[in-house]
Formats: structure tokens, C-alpha cells, sequence
């Protein structure tokens, strides 16, 4: 079989690059390993997020689906008293701002509408698993031998790879790209699960609309999110240092139980009623970063490439956005530019991490000088942290911005990016150079289940 682009992982990242590709023109085929719907994390969208799903027509099919309308996030300290408020924001074409809305989702339903939808549009979807990358002589990626369920091997040539695996991150693990590194929020666990009978707040819009994003602080790497996907569930979710967890002696169910009230009185009073209608799921917080995640014939979307930190609920956006990013670049390479380049995305790979950094600047002063920040979120910078909060991190929309440019100084950081080995070097506040490669060139091949296995165990 043969395509011009192949697609791996039928999530958002791989539904919204077929979207939009389909839009020029291009029909892919996407390769997705599980049977939808599926259990998934992620479930809040910045503002930004929001804004890919209306370029792409899909408002009336989220407002029909009724999802939960997002007007903003609030930011309890540890105390549950005080707390600070971003609005969801727009941008007009004069650079305006504007108050804007986003939306909550419950993944195992949206993820499968939208993979749908880009089936309806024109995309193929098939099932299977990818086990290897295709090579061409000139090292250029030549399309994936996949898996079918049946155990039957195939191979699917194409002239573009999109790595849209999420943090299975295949073509890392083939050592197709640069070597993948641990980053500097390895040493968390998460505990989530979906409940019923949560307090939210009664508002229709604005700080008080009761579908907004609720984080609770308790102090360095202990919080906790509240974020409702439907009338009446709410995704709870703890992250703590994994230390704590292994000391406790408990089992995952035990433990959330018993922490959840410890977190913050807020959440404690948010909460006395609950009841649990999903198990409480467990994931080592774990981040991570990959080196020259672009290349001949393949480019690393979201996931794929890089996880920081998911407190304020990025990772669904900037997957998206960078799913929009790539396509003016893979219809250039199809095109024939830049097909004689050692990376022909190399542009395009750059900018991405530019607007990554942004966003690792922003959480590690958070976690490092939670006051100041909270001070420049609402005195200095208070409209630079509402376009950040709604994902606008990228060189097209003035970033980095004063306020990233002032936590880089507050973190004593700077960032280069003289050539694309310079530049994407993990610098977070807790990267660890000692132990950071989680493989190397000359390392044997590791596979998924190496890579899951070097998290903390539980």
C-alpha cells in the first residue's frame, strides 16, 4: 500500500493533521492501535485549542455534543481561600484581546467523534500497530510496517511519516529522530479518576462559570485538578512526589482517598460527597524531551516529541496547534522543497520547540517562585499570561514575551538556538544531565515497554 502522508495514532493529533490536510487536498491514512472509546487523560482545551476546532468547522458538532463550556482557570492556594483567575481569550488580526470560550471533553467521546469526522472528510483509518520504521538508503523515512490484528505484517510506503503516537513516541523508540531524554517532572505520580457529586461553582460565565478549570495548590509538586467534562462528572485528579505514594504503604484507591482531603480545604470541601464511576487510574508523571524530532520524510507531533508538565492542561493544545503547524510543511516537501535537505522541516522543528520552551519557562517558575508568579500574573504581565494560558507561545504571536522573558531571568536561563542540536537540549528547573538520556546512539534498540518501564515504579 502506498500513501503520500501516513499518519501514526488516530487521537487528536493525528485526526486534526488529516483535517487539515484533507483541506488541501492531501488524503492520508491514519493507523490507530486501540479500539475507540478509550480511557484518556487531557480532557481541558486552552482558548487556542478551542480556535483550531473552529477553523476546522467543528463548533456545531461541540456544542451539539454538549460539552462543558471552559470560560477560564482559578488557582486556589494552599489555604483554599485566596486564589487567581485567567480568563479563556481571544486574539482579533489587530492583536485585541478579547474574552473568549473553550471547551471540557471527555476524551473517550471526542477523540472518537473527531477521528470519525476525518474518516467522513476523506481520511482512511486503519487498525493495526506499527512495529518499524521503512528506511530509505538515503536515511529518509519511507513509511511503517504495521501490524494487523490478525498478526498479519504489512508494509505502507509514503513520502511523510506523521508521528502522532503520543507518549508511545515511536519514532524515537526506532531511533529514527535525536536521542529522547527524561526531563525535569520525573519524579511525580498522578492519580485520576472520574466522580460524581463534586461542588462546582454556580456561575454561567466569566471567574464563577461553573465548568472552569479548578487547580488546587498545596505546595512544591503537590496539587491537584478539577475539571467537569458533562453535567454531572467531574475529572479528579492528584499528583504528588512519588516518594510520598511508595511511603504511604497503600494501595492507588487507598491512597487517593485518603490524600485527596490533604491536598487543599478547598478540594476537601469540593468533595465530601463524591462518588467514584471510574477507577482511579495511575501514571508516573513523567516528561520527557526528543532531539531532532524532524527529519527526512517524517515529522514528531505533540506527544510524539516532548511532555512537560500537565497542570495547566497544555499538552491537548499544543498537540493541536502543532498538528496546523505542520501541514503548510508537508505540502512543501511534497512538493519537492527541500527533498535534497539533511532536515527538511528544520524550520518548522525549531519554531515548535521555541513555543515548548515557552511553556516549560512559564511552569518552572511556578514551581520554583509560585508567589512571584501569582504577582505577575495579575500586576506586571497580566495580558502576556493570558495569551500564554490560552496557548499562544509561538514566535507568530510575540512570543517569548516580556513575562517569559522576565521568568527566564528569574530562573537565571537562557535559551539558544544556534542549530537544531543547540537549541533543544533540556535545561527544566529538575533535569537531571547525569541520568537524563533515556537512550543513546550506540545503545541497543529500546522498545515502548522500555521506555514505561523507566519510570518510577508503584
Amino acid at each position: 500500500m502506498k500513501t503520500d502522508v501516513f499518519i501514526i495514532g488516530g487521537g487528536p493529533g493525528g485526526a486534526m493533521s488529516a483535517m487539515f490536510l484533507l483541506r488541501e487536498g492531501i488524503k492520508p491514512i491514519i493507523l490507530e492501535q486501540e479500539e475507540f472509546p478509550r480511557f484518556h487523560i487531557g480532557e481541558s482545551m486552552t482558548g487556542e485549542a478551542g480556535q483550531v476546532l473552529r477553523r476546522l468547522g467543528l463548533e456545531d458538532k461541540m456544542q451539539a455534543a454538549n460539552y462543558p463550556v471552559k470560560h477560564g482557570v482559578k488557582v486556589y492556594g494552599a489555604e483554599g481561600v485566596n486564589s487567581w483567575f485567567i480568563p479563556v481569550s481571544a486574539r482579533s488580526p489587530e492583536w485585541k484581546l478579547s474574552p473568549g470560550t473553550t471547551w471540557q471533553v471527555r476524551r473517550s467521546d471526542f477523540d472518537g467523534m473527531i477521528l470519525q469526522e476525518s474518516e467522513v472528510r476523506g481520511a482512511t483509518a486503519i487498525r493495526g500497530k506499527a512495529v518499524k520504521a521503512l528506511l530509505g538508503g538515503d536515511g529518509a523515512v519511507r513509511g511503517v510496517t504495521m501490524r494487523h490484528s490478525d498478526g498479519r505484517l504489512e508494509d505502507i510506503e509514503s513520502e511523510v511519516v506523521l508521528d502522532c503516537s503520543g507518549l508511545a513516541t515511536f519514532l524515537a523508540n526506532q531511533r529514527v529522530t535525536g536521542p529522547k531524554y527524561v526531563g525535569s517532572y520525573d519524579k511525580q505520580i498522578a492519580f485520576f479518576t472520574h466522580v460524581t457529586g463534586a461542588l462546582r461553582d454556580s456561575g454561567s460565565s466569566g471567574e464563577e462559570a461553573k465548568d472552569n478549570t479548578l487547580i488546587f495548590y498545596r505546595k512544591k509538586f503537590h496539587w491537584a485538578w478539577f475539571i467537569p467534562i458533562d453535567d454531572q462528572v467531574v475529572s479528579l485528579g492528584l499528583v504528588v512526589p512519588t516518594a510520598v505514594f511508595q511511603e504511604s504503604g497503600q494501595t492507588t484507591e487507598e491512597f487517593f482517598h485518603s490524600y485527596l482531603p490533604e491536598i487543599n480545604p478547598g478540594l476537601k470541601r469540593r468533595s465530601l460527597d463524591i462518588k467514584l464511576i471510574e477507577k482511579v487510574h495511575v501514571i508516573p508523571n513523567y516528561s520527557y524531551q526528543v532531539r531532532r524530532f524532524c527529519g527526512k520524510g517524517f515529522i514528531c507531533i505533540g506527544d510524539a516529541h516532548r511532555f512537560i508538565d500537565p497542570i495547566f492542561s497544555f499538552g491537548l493544545s499544543a498537540t493541536m496547534r502543532e498538528a496546523e503547524f505542520a501541514v503548510p510543511h508537508v505540502l512543501a516537501y511534497l512538493g519537492g522543497k527541500g527533498r535534497a535537505l539533511p532536515n527538511p522541516f528544520a524550520e518548522h522543528m525549531v519554531f515548535c520547540e521555541k513555543g515548548a520552551d515557552n511553556l516549560e519557562d512559564m511552569v518552572d517558575l511556578f514551581w520554583e517562585q509560585p508567589f512571584a508568579f501569582s504577582g505577575l500574573v495579575h500586576r506586571f504581565y497580566r495580558e502576556e499570561m493570558i495569551d500564554a494560558f490560552a496557548g499562544r507561545v509561538y514566535e507568530t504571536e510575540h512570543q517569548p514575551s516580556r513575562a517569559i522573558l522576565a521568568f527566564r531571568k528569574m530562573l537565571a536561563r537562557t535559551r539558544e538556538y544556534e542549530n537544531e542540536d543547540a537549541y533543544s537540549i533540556p535545561i527544566g528547573s529538575r533535569f537531571h544531565p547525569e541520568r537524563a538520556a533515556i537512550w543513546e546512539p550506540n545503545s541497543p534498540l529500546p522498545t515502548t515497554e522500555d521506555w514505561m518501564s523507566s519510570a518510577p515504579t508503584f
